[in-house]
């Protein structure tokens, strides 16, 4: 992947469907978490939405302050067309930004990690668990799921829980990170569910 123009790798990767880790889906996990958040007027965030399941399982929640951002221009053209079919008046609860999570600005009470984190390069994990800490409001979440294996080469790069606890210990309050007991069939067993705190 090229680090400095990261959008040209994902938007030929959308362009050609080369688009695996895509579960078709909702993630099993970031369902359950969603189920047990109260607050549907909670500013929420999901970073590197690609087809944002997780945004649409938000809308069908009835959670009304939802943003969601993607590097390529072709993730967001078919989510737009997606949502412009199975949720007429979306604009109203969500907001769909083409663009780099890394210059965005906002503040939010959420942020669901999925299949974001395994996307940057190693090299970019400091400067992320800073820019979620400053997008997030006092007493925030990140909340998700990461893997707990390696990977030859990457995307997806892996890691685990040992090297997330050094990460983000400095950063938030770890409030839970353990194995995650209800991963997607293809993934159980290699993730980790994380919930940190502002």
């Amino acid at each position: 992947m090229n680090l400095k123009n990261p959008g040209h790798f994902w938007e030929s990767r959308w362009q050609n469907r080369l688009i695996g880790w895509d579960l078709g889906a909702v993630s099993p996990p970031l369902a359950a978490y969603i189920d047990q958040w109260e607050n549907l007027d909670a500013a929420v965030l999901v970073p590197g939405c690609g087809n944002a399941y997780e945004a649409e399982y938000l809308l069908k929640r009835g959670f009304t302050n939802v943003t969601v951002i993607d590097i390529a221009p072709s993730a967001v053209v078919c989510l737009r067309d997606r949502l412009d079919s199975d949720f007429p008046n979306w604009q109203k609860h969500l907001t769909l930004i083409t663009g780099d999570f890394f210059e965005h600005r906002g503040r939010y009470d959420l942020i669901l990690e999925q299949t974001f984190f395994c996307a940057l390069d190693p090299s970019w994990r400091p400067t992320y668990a800073q820019h979620m800490h400053q997008l997030l409001k006092p007493g925030g979440k990140l909340a998700g799921v990461m893997f707990d294996r390696d990977f030859e080469g990457g995307p997806p790069y892996g890691g685990c829980a040992t090297d997330y606890k050094t990460l983000f210990e400095g950063v938030f309050t770890v409030k839970i990170l353990e194995p995650c007991h209800n991963s997607a069939g293809p993934r159980m067993g290699s993730e980790v569910f994380v919930v940190l705190e502002k």
